[in-house]
């Protein structure tokens, strides 16, 4: 992180919404030393310049934080249950809290205005799959007619939000003073199991490929562990500001599948136009 920069942006901004991290689970899993340096490191340092001019700042967390926790859907004050720290899986989760711990200590010791939102598995067009998101991947996987690679036993659910539905919860929480010092799940409370996604995407893309189950020993790390449900109880931030989500599954995957159709034709014609120079 280029500190000076920073400094230089924080002080010409009104409000600070700091969305970066590292994320994805194959990079969590691949690198955990740039996982915790990056996420814990970049929000001090985002928080200690805010503070000199007392800006206003959204920390983005994650659903992660909850971990292993079984009571689903999750709320904001339940407690966060984390796997054991020899287990690379659960540095991300830790890294993002210890981010909401120092957060709420700035604002209960030094005042500076903050806003932190657990953000539940934000989807749309133009997300990579390069470190595991499922839904770009499955879509790529099934408009070339790769087989569908579901990780574990497709069991385990999780629910999909579209990032303009995320996008306008955040402008909203910043815009209201009541939710400083707080923390909100933004996320849609619908669950599907992932096993079940990779059928719809499968019917919706109209593709013919093969859905294939792969054990996480194979495609992470051996003893790998994964959050069985993930879905947040969205009343605190339906009472805050009024969120609902706007778009349920089949409508977040039409939009994807369209986008990556799109986007193959393009890169085809490129490449052809390539070809003929």
């Amino acid at each position: 992180m280029n500190v000076p920069v920073l400094a230089e942006c924080i002080d010409r901004c009104d409000v600070v919404i700091h969305l970066a991290a590292a994320v994805g689970v194959r990079l969590i899993v691949e690198s955990p030393v740039n996982t915790i340096e990056t996420n814990i490191k970049g929000t001090e340092n985002v928080l200690m310049l805010a503070n000199k001019k007392k800006k206003k700042v959204f920390i983005a967390s994650t659903s992660e934080v909850y971990g292993k926790s079984t009571h689903v859907p999750f709320r904001e004050d339940d407690d966060l249950v984390l796997g054991p720290t020899h287990k690379g899986r659960w540095s991300y989760a830790c890294s993002k809290a210890i981010d909401e711990f120092l957060a709420i200590a700035y604002w209960k010791e030094k005042h500076l205005p903050v806003i932190i939102a657990r953000l539940f598995n934000t989807v749309g067009p133009r997300q990579t799959g390069r470190y595991g998101m499922v839904i770009p991947s499955f879509v790529r996987q099934a408009l070339s007619g790769r087989p569908i690679t579901v990780f574990g036993d497709g069991t385990q659910s999780r629910s999909f939000t579209y990032v303009t539905d995320v996008v306008s919860a955040i402008m909203r929480l910043v815009d209201s003073e009541s939710a400083v010092g707080q923390v909100f799940n933004i996320g849609n409370g619908k669950e599907i199991t992932i096993l079940e996604l990779a059928k719809r995407v499968k019917e919706l893309a109209g593709s013919s490929s093969e859905i294939v189950t792969i054990p996480y020993d194979q495609a992470y790390e051996e003893g790998f562990e994964d959050m069985p449900r993930r879905a947040p109880d969205i009343s605190k931030i339906r009472e805050a500001i009024g969120y609902e989500p706007t778009l349920g599954i089949r409508a977040i995957l039409e939009k994807v599948i369209e986008y990556e159709r799109k986007r193959g034709i393009l890169e085809t014609n490129n490449s052809e136009i390539g070809h003929l120079r």
